[in-house]
């Protein structure tokens, strides 16, 4: 399938993309392979499969949760290096 230079401008435009006439003509070759490769998808039979809904057959084990032993507040804060105001200091990352 051949993608038209208005189609592709659109598509640009709508990406925020901006090339020039080289790259437009290389971005419609690939454009145009990929819908290639598409159109061929859609001819394989698919009647009778199951859609896949993961990866992997591999189950998921949950488990309840619990509620278990908790730290108290002092308890957390208790080997910190710097705490101020009930909760752990750390030295600033941004500006």
């Amino acid at each position: 399938m051949k993608i038209e230079q208005e189609t592709l401008q659109k598509i640009a435009h709508l990406a925020r993309l901006n090339f020039d006439a080289q790259e437009a003509e290389k971005m419609s070759a690939d454009l145009s392979q990929v819908l290639n490769w598409v159109d061929q998808l859609q001819e394989v039979d698919t009647e009778g499969v199951a859609p896949l809904t993961n990866m992997s057959s591999e189950v998921n084990v949950l488990r309840t949760d619990e509620i278990g032993v908790q730290l108290t507040q002092e308890e957390a804060l208790k080997n910190s290096p710097q705490q101020e105001n009930g909760f752990f200091t750390v030295p600033k990352v941004l500006e």
